[in-house]
């Protein structure tokens, strides 16, 4: 594929991913303030670092680390297009290193050589099979600090629920409320979601969590399918 098509190809996708956050199907308005809430809940004595995994074009989070900046930013995504789009977004946060990786999320954080305090992932995870999930959680739990934290926003199936119930019952949703997004997008996101998206239980992730050393994890809050989980290598702040 030449860089041309790889361009649009993302400035298609991210057209049709605009619309539906302009609309707030997936949440992001409640779900980016939580997440601008947990990062100002942080006591480090020093300003952290933190790990985007599929940071996108960063467009959500880049307010939430302007209200709580960083010493050291870097995002990883696939998209070459997006991490240039996400430099504009970052640009102005104060006194922090942004370093933008291009590269796939679960080889990011297996081969980081870094401690971070943040591991941010927002609607990423649920691409991985459940044996890279698993992967996932080990690595997380080698490369957090002591203190560290995850902030996983993603989506997530109910408990005892199938996958095929969970799809039904989200495209149908999809179909159902997205009514903004024209019948041609929709399909495609539709077929995208039906292809693509492995969600889990949450007592799953809870599961692979503690395997890899993580002791403490919480919902932090849910809209629908769509949760916002924390998981800590020690305790987890009063909410």
């Amino acid at each position: 594929m030449t860089s041309a098509e790889s361009t649009a190809i993302f400035t298609r996708s991210w057209s049709l991913y605009d619309l539906i956050t302009e609309h707030n199907y997936m949440f992001h308005n409640e779900i980016y303030a939580e997440v601008a809430r947990l990062l100002r809940l942080r006591d480090d004595a020093e300003r952290y670092r933190l790990l985007d995994l599929g940071c996108g074009n960063a467009r959500y989070l880049a307010p939430c680390l302007r209200q709580s900046p960083p010493a050291l930013y870097e995002g990883v995504d696939l998209s070459e297009a997006a991490l240039i789009e996400a430099r504009g977004y970052l640009a102005d946060l104060p006194d922090c290193r942004v370093t933008l990786t291009h590269g796939d999320l679960l080889t990011a954080v297996q081969s980081t050589g870094k401690t971070w305090d943040v591991i941010f992932t927002g609607f990423a995870v649920h691409h991985l099979t459940t044996a890279d999930k698993v992967h996932f959680f080990e690595a997380v739990g080698r490369c957090l600090s002591e203190q560290g934290k995850l902030i996983l926003v993603d989506v997530v199936r109910e408990e005892n629920q199938s996958r095929a119930d969970y799809l039904q019952d989200y495209l149908k949703c999809m179909r159902d409320t997205w009514v903004k997004v024209p019948p041609d997008q929709l399909e495609e996101a539709c077929t995208h979601v039906h292809d693509h998206d492995y969600p889990e239980h949450f007592s799953t992730l809870q599961a692979m969590a503690t395997a890899a050393g993580l002791k403490a994890s919480r919902i932090v809050n849910r809209y629908g399918q769509h949760h916002i989980l924390l998981f800590a290598r020690s305790s987890l702040p009063e909410l």
